[in-house]
């Protein structure tokens, strides 16, 4: 007995298995910050977000997103291209490989940098431009060569942040174009001929050894000052000592000359008689000391007149000490008798 299939069953089983593979052709699953732009019949329909989403197969269809990455072997960065039918909203990084730059002092340097950005508007990022990538990465290079073109190498490397804040400014307004959203860009190496990084070791060097040479300098300068200004102090202390030292000198003598004139008497010839024996005094004194630098000593004529009524004042009066002492005596007897007269 021979089995027998309907043709409506086979019609149904049909139409069961193309519904089928609808659903499961028209079901998309779109994952956590992903998009997907839907085209129906060759224009834009829709923006699918993320969660379940229904599309008609064969009438709408998504519309792929053209990216460049650079995968890094050694030294060197190979170009990847791939077409994305899902569109990643996440935060990514570009780091494209080093580009020759010129600066303002004709030194060719060659920098290496990453771009971070991030895809705000889907529909414009695939219909504003052809390779979003692309577009972006060519900006960014030819937005550096203008930067750093108006930079000195010193400068350079002194400016890394002005230099890549100058960067992000100028590729905002074409980027934003793109639905394009630059968040930061870094300039990561920047590597020189050997003959300029020799002449900067060099100037390095030469510039270090300035600064020691100005720092001793100064420390000499500052230790001399120093010097100066106590040897000043020490000149003024012990001018201001002498002096204190010959005021009171001139006033000892002031008053020995004083009482000796007193006890000897106020006559003007007891004054130059009182004088001339200070003044011998004084010969006296010095005399040894003359006699000490040589075998010959020349006293002068006025020195042995002095010397002579030296000896004529103490035939006279006694010596100016002893005519002082007896002075002293005759006052305190005298003040004694007074004080006990008194008391009587």
């Amino acid at each position: 007995m021979e089995s027998y299939v309907s043709p409506g069953l086979i019609i149904s089983l049909f139409f069961v298995i193309v519904g089928v593979l609808i659903i499961a052709k028209g079901l998309v699953i779109i994952r956590q910050s992903e998009v997907m732009v839907i085209e129906r019949l060759g224009s834009f329909n829709r923006v699918l977000e993320s969660g379940v989403n229904i599309i008609v197969p064969f009438i709408e269809r998504p519309r792929p997103i053209t990216m460049i990455r650079y995968v890094r072997m050694g030294d060197e960065y190979h170009p990847m291209t791939t077409d994305e039918a899902r569109i990643d909203r996440r935060e990514t990084v570009m780091d494209f490989p080093g580009q020759p730059v010129v600066t303002t002092d004709n030194v060719t340097v060659r920098i290496n940098g990453a771009l971070y950005y991030q895809i705000i508007d889907p529909r414009r990022a695939v219909y504003e431009v052809a390779n979003m990538s692309q577009a972006v990465e060519v900006l960014a290079k030819t937005t550096l060569r203008s930067v750093v073109g108006k930079m000195e190498l010193d400068k350079l490397f002194e400016s890394r942040a002005e230099v890549n804040n100058a960067i992000q400014e100028q590729m905002e307004e074409a980027a934003s174009k793109w639905g394009v959203k630059l968040t930061r860009v870094e300039v990561q190496d920047i590597s020189m001929p050997d003959e300029v990084e020799e002449a900067m070791r060099l100037q390095m060097a030469a510039e270090r050894r300035r600064r020691a040479t100005v720092t001793e300098a100064e420390g000499e300068k500052a230790a001399a000052i120093a010097m100066a200004q106590g040897q000043r102090e020490s000149a003024i202390l012990n001018a201001q000592g002498d002096k204190e030292s010959a005021i009171l000198r001139a006033q000892g003598e002031q008053e020995s000359i004083r009482l000796v004139i007193s006890a000897i008497g106020e006559s003007e010839e007891d004054k130059r008689t009182v004088i001339g024996y200070l003044l011998g005094q004084s010969y006296i004194k010095v005399l040894p000391t003359m006699a000490k630098d040589g075998e010959r000593v020349f006293v002068p004529y006025e020195s042995t007149a002095l010397l002579g009524s030296m000896g004529m004042f103490r035939e006279l009066a006694g010596s100016p000490e002893d005519a002082v002492r007896d002075t002293l005596k005759r006052d305190g007897l005298r003040g004694g008798m007074i004080a006990s007269s008194s008391a009587g």
